[in-house]
């Protein structure tokens, strides 16, 4: 609002009184002159309820981790099985079966551990795994929703920083 108008209007006109200037007494300043810093924004926070969880999100979230876990079981066989075969591990454990069998011609532990083997078994077993946490989340959020029905879900309270 301009000071033309707010003299149309009745209003008394707001102006501001020049600011003194610092006096020089020991290098300090005055408090008159400075500058009031802003007021720190308040925090909004804000309090929400899950009370659904979608099944479709929480499937395709379920199956993807469960396939990267499997990835990571498959990989992590086959690092281990090369370890085991470059430390001699396998050779210390024909030793050690026909020390405790007493026949020399024991069988070799490396002919049913083969690197094949192996990696078939991680193979089938992360796919298994891959099915079965697929499911089970699905139930879980399944009975979160169920739950959450009766009880009313689970709070979350937000923040803005």
């Amino acid at each position: 609002m301009s000071a033309s108008s707010a003299s149309k209007t009745g209003q008394p006109v707001k102006t501001s009184s020049p600011q003194k200037s610092p006096s020089p007494q020991n290098g300090k300043k005055s408090a008159k002159g400075l500058v009031r810093p802003a007021p720190r924004a308040r925090v909004r926070r804000a309090r929400l309820v899950v009370s659904k969880v979608d099944t479709w999100s929480v499937l395709k979230l379920a199956f993807l981790l469960s396939v990267a876990l499997g990835i990571i079981t498959v990989v992590a066989s086959l690092v281990l099985w090369i370890v085991l075969s470059l430390t001699g591990m396998f050779d210390g454990i024909n030793e050690l079966l026909s020390m405790l069998g007493g026949s020399a011609g024991g069988a070799d532990i490396k002919k049913f551990l083969s690197l094949g083997n192996v990696a078939l078994f991680a193979t089938v077993i992360s796919v298994v795994n891959v099915i079965l946490l697929s499911v089970l989340s699905v139930l879980g959020a399944l009975l979160y929703n169920i739950a959450a029905s009766l009880i009313g879900g689970i709070g979350v309270t937000l923040t803005d920083d």
